[in-house]
């Protein structure tokens, strides 16, 4: 509480204003404030942090020799280059619909060959995000969803096999997301493809979260995000070379 002190000690003139002090408790101000933390403490609700789960290529086998690695590792090698199309003062193009003009550049196996700064070996290839379409009951892939798709069919059809029962309630959710893992992760199927995923200098984010949404659609459990090198915009400048795209 305030309380106002008023000194009447000692002569003081004739006329003299009274001196006063003012003496202030905060002692209940600092109660309340701990009162209002800890109110706030209890009623706030703590929000996890939202991150995005990559998952890496699994380790090779310690007891699969160099040679086996190797050629395992180049056929099933699949690099996505991501590329957006941009007008001459940066800003992204658009298509009628509004959607981003995205490239994606393609190669298999190991980078294309380069001798003196010339591309010797033309490997690489092009494609886009287009998604699903429906041939009548059928789904059509389209774009690089169906070069993933054909490349990871092995794992796909296994898992389309309990699809169809956790569709009949046979199976629940957990159960079928244990299974649809575990045949992700198994190392029996040697076909699965190893893609790793670049991005330009003019590719936009959205097209690069576009790219692993395209690992988690297709199943595909080994994939990771490198580096755009030089090599990759030689390659790239070569490809719009030998198809007179300027």
């Amino acid at each position: 509480m305030a309380q106002i002190e008023q000194s009447d000690g000692g002569k003081k003139k004739k006329g003299a204003q009274k001196k006063m002090s003012i003496h202030v408790d905060f002692t209940p101000m600092v109660d309340m404030n701990m009162l209002l933390i800890t109110f706030f403490m209890l009623c706030t609700t703590m929000i996890k942090s939202q991150t995005l789960s990559i998952a890496l290529p699994a380790p090779p086998d310690e007891n699969a020799t160099q040679e086996n690695s190797e050629s395992v590792g180049e056929s099933t090698a699949l690099t996505l280059i991501i590329d957006t199309e941009r007008d001459e003062a940066g800003n992204i193009l658009t298509d009628e619909a509004g959607k981003t003009k995205d490239v994606i550049y393609y190669y298999s196996g190991f980078e294309p060959t380069i001798e003196k700064g010339v591309v010797t070996e033309h490997k690489l290839a092009a494609e886009h995000f287009v998604g699903n379409t429906m041939d009548g009951s059928r789904t059509v892939q389209n774009g690089i969803r169906k070069i993933l798709h054909d490349r990871n069919s092995e794992v796909l059809d296994e898992i389309e096999k309990y699809k169809a029962d956790w569709r009949a309630g046979k199976i629940d959710d957990i159960a079928f997301d244990t299974i649809a893992r575990k045949i992700r992760n198994n190392a029996d199927y040697k076909n699965r493809p190893q893609v790793t995923i670049k991005a330009t200098e003019r590719a936009s984010w959205e097209s690069v979260i576009s790219a692993l949404d395209e690992m988690q659609i297709n199943q595909i459990s080994q994939y990771r995000i490198s580096k755009f090198t030089s090599n990759d915009s030689l390659i790239i400048a070569d490809y719009k070379q030998q198809n007179g795209i300027q």
